[in-house]
């Protein structure tokens, strides 16, 4: 009770000395702090896992291992999540656009510590993930408490969800700039004068920790041999068109697979099918291990040899053939090594797999293009591994920008500006002609949970039916006569009121203009019958039904009232549009208003 009443106490002091926008100062500093640590503590522990286990493997011979630790990996994370978390921690920045759509931007407080926990088990021992979801859903987390202990209203939690995200993007990443332009352009978060001090905050903050921590140098290595002329922008263009095909591909088969392990039921089936199908792909194709950083970082020193390392292919190595084909495999199925680690019970997420798999798919394709086309040209190979990366992420996450800006300080290739904006543009452009939403966002908007930068669609989406249903209206039935009717009339002051029966089963309405010239008519107040007058409403609203498909019902309609109906067709209450209007402008205002 003591430490309640000191905190009590504390936050009654900040009330009176600290402004508010001072006070979201601070607290975007604590978030981007702890996002950083956070981040830290994860590739750490990642790390050390897989130097302990794979230290000493083979490089000259297929090691069995791989059809092992896979397995144990997701077989921790899995009882892990099933028996200490009890809760689903997977999709990682899909759970955050949720929160922000539909739960006020509250993230629970376990989300804090468990994907760690859980991220660091799946990909140390091999899991075909990456560690970046979970610890933006972590990052997000930290905010959305932090917010949550010191009272802050729902906007500002949006805004602290975001800065968590921001923070353990630069902090993993240690790329201040993409933490901020993820945030606005995945997360989806309106830019404004009041928010993008806050996000540069824990942005900047969150990478100078990890400087502190692990150095000033990009996380990958990279040399730009050969400096970008004009005349290659024509297979910059081809590659990124590439790149958005195969976004598409990997998006779709991700969804697919998905679906697969939903239907498989209970954990051990899925463990089961998930840990064969992973320890079988790593064990035949050994790129596919972990977060795949380490091939990455061969192919953009031109290394690329190394990557048929450890597998049944090493005498291949040499072999022109032998490296496309290999290399086209990990393209095809990178996706269902991915997939079978987070159905079969790992934690992790697609950034890592769209980052390794753009970086093969730009490799491949230069190199295919420098054997067949030696005499005419010849495209440096670092150069497009490093541009595929970009394509592959501005198409999976339909983000260029934040393609654009991460892949340029991941690696310190600046230089290639240019051409890594054509790549994620023409990327973007390919998929978009195919999926409207991102990989992370496809879900929620398939239900109408995603709240988007379509300011009307937003506001909607914030609204809750409940607060909007009219439960006071006057109920009547269909054996009621007009006298009893007009007796309710004179206990109302509404013109409309809902029929139902004995079970409570929406009937019908009776509109007060309809029955205006009989109900003063007392000879006929036993002769007519509610069930005689009443009339069917234009619609009827389906209680679970999104308020975006509840505002279009009105306008296909034009009404004005209608009535709201459960599962079992029993009546709810009325909606009113000018009810809706009205909440509308105060979310609008509440929410959506640029801070001084």
């Amino acid at each position: 009770m003591t430490s309640v009443k000191w905190f009590d106490s504390l936050l009654l002091w900040r009330e009176k000395h600290i402004k508010e926008k001072h006070f979201i100062l601070i607290i975007s500093f604590l978030v981007g702090l702890c996002a950083a640590i956070a981040a830290i503590t994860l590739k750490s522990a990642i790390h050390f896992i897989q130097h302990i286990l794979t230290e000493r493997m083979d490089i000259s011979n297929a090691n069995y291992l791989y059809l092992i630790y896979p397995i144990i990996g997701i077989l921790i994370a899995g009882l892990f999540v099933k028996y200490v978390v009890k809760d689903d921690i997977g999709h990682g920045v899909t759970k955050i656009l949720y929160a922000i759509s539909q739960r006020k931007s509250r993230i629970k407080p376990h989300n804090t510590w468990t994907s760690i926990v859980a991220s660091s088990a799946t990909i140390g021992f091999g899991g075909s993930v990456g560690a970046e979801a979970p610890i933006v859903l972590t990052g997000a987390a930290i905010g959305s408490n932090l917010g949550r202990i010191f009272k802050m209203e729902q906007k500002t939690l949006m805004l602290l969800v975001g800065c968590g995200a921001a923070g353990a993007i630069a902090g993993i990443f240690k790329a201040p700039i993409a933490g901020l332009i993820f945030t606005i352009e995945v997360l989806m978060l309106d830019l404004t004068l009041g928010s993008v001090l806050p996000l540069l905050i824990a942005s900047v903050t969150a990478a100078t920790v990890s400087y502190i921590f692990t150095g000033t140098e990009a996380m990958f290595r990279f040399t730009q041999v050969e400096p970008f002329i004009i005349s290659r922008i024509p297979y910059v263009l081809l590659l990124g068109i590439a790149c958005g095909l195969i976004s598409l591909y990997f998006t779709r088969a991700m969804i697919w697979t998905e679906g697969i392990f939903r239907k498989l039921g209970g954990f051990w089936k899925k463990f089961i099918v998930g840990g064969i199908i992973l320890s079988v792909l790593i064990f035949l194709l050994p790129p596919l291990y972990g977060e795949g950083y380490d091939t990455i970082g061969a192919l953009l020193s031109n290394e690329h040899n190394t990557i048929l390392d450890g597998s049944f292919f090493y005498s291949l190595k040499d072999n022109y053939w032998g490296i496309i084909i290999f290399s086209l495999l990990i393209i095809f199925f990178k996706v269902f090594a991915s997939s079978a680690t987070n159905g079969g019970g790992g934690c992790g997420g697609i950034f890592a797999p769209t980052l390794f798999l753009g970086c093969i798919t730009g490799f491949t394709f230069s190199h295919s293009a420098n054997y067949f086309f030696n005499q005419s040209f010849h495209l440096p190979e670092e150069n497009f591994a490093l541009m595929g990366m970009a394509g592959m992420m501005s198409g999976v996450m339909h983000a260029p920008l934040t393609a654009v800006f991460l892949i340029a300080e991941l690696t310190g290739g600046f230089d290639l500006f240019l051409p890594l904006m054509i790549v994620a543009i023409s990327a973007y452009l390919t998929i978009i002609a195919f999926e409207r939403h991102s990989i992370y966002a496809m879900r929620l908007a398939k239900k109408g949970e995603l709240l988007t930068h379509h300011k009307d669609k937003a506001v909607l989406t914030l609204l809750n039916l409940d607060s909007v249903i009219e439960t006071d209206l006057k109920i009547v039935h269909p054996e009621m006569t007009l006298g009893d009717m007009v007796k309710v009339i004179a206990q109302s002051n509404r013109n409309v009121f809902p029929v139902t029966d004995d079970e409570g089963k929406m009937k019908g309405v009776v509109l007060l203009d309809d029955i205006r010239n009989i109900m003063f008519r007392p000879e006929l107040y036993d002769r007519f019958k509610v069930q005689k007058f009443m009339v069917s409403p234009p619609a009827k609203l389906n209680i679970n039904l999104p308020m975006e498909k509840i505002m279009q019902i009105f306008d296909e309609t034009n009404a004005w009232n209608l009535p709201v109906i459960d599962d079992a067709g029993k009546y709810v209450g009325f909606v009113s549009k000018s009810k809706i209007f009205n909440a509308y402008r105060d979310i609008l205002v509440e929410n959506f208003s640029d801070d001084e």
